[in-house]
């Protein structure tokens, strides 16, 4: 079941489509890796990629909000601050058990629904503050 972008994940701005398109690439490759029987050997390299890569895009994120002076800054990066500990827990399972079947799961949907649901919910809010701030 991979994850597909589509039109509701967009948010209108090229940087951070790309950048939630590149998070959803990782999961469906992982996805992808588990169907042929290669998920845990996968695994390892997907989770380097989300604790490096969501710090990155969420001080993206997040600097875009201050600059327009999005009135919820304060939550959003607070949902980014925990799901960073998250993925860093993940990294950290990966580490002390190795790649566990468990662990690939908790990765693919874990970490998947929680960007889409994250997307869908709060970045299309500050998309919308975004455009309303530029015209």
């Amino acid at each position: 079941m991979a994850y597909s972008w589509n039109k509701d994940l967009e948010t209108g701005n090229s940087l951070i489509d790309s950048q939630h398109q590149q998070l959803i690439k990782a999961i469906n490759d992982l996805l992808s890796a588990c169907a042929t029987g290669q998920g845990r050997d996968t695994l390892h390299k997907t989770l380097d990629f989300l604790v490096s890569y969501t710090s990155k895009h969420f001080g993206d994120e997040e600097r875009l909000q201050q600059q327009y002076q999005y009135p919820d800054y304060q939550n959003h990066k607070k949902l980014h601050e925990d799901f960073k500990v998250f993925v860093l827990d993940l990294a950290t399972q990966m580490k002390t058990s190795g790649p566990t079947t468990t662990l690939v799961s908790k990765v693919t949907f874990g970490v998947g629904d929680w960007l889409i649901n994250h997307i869908r919910k709060e970045d299309t809010k500050v998309a919308v503050c975004i455009r309303e701030k530029k015209v």
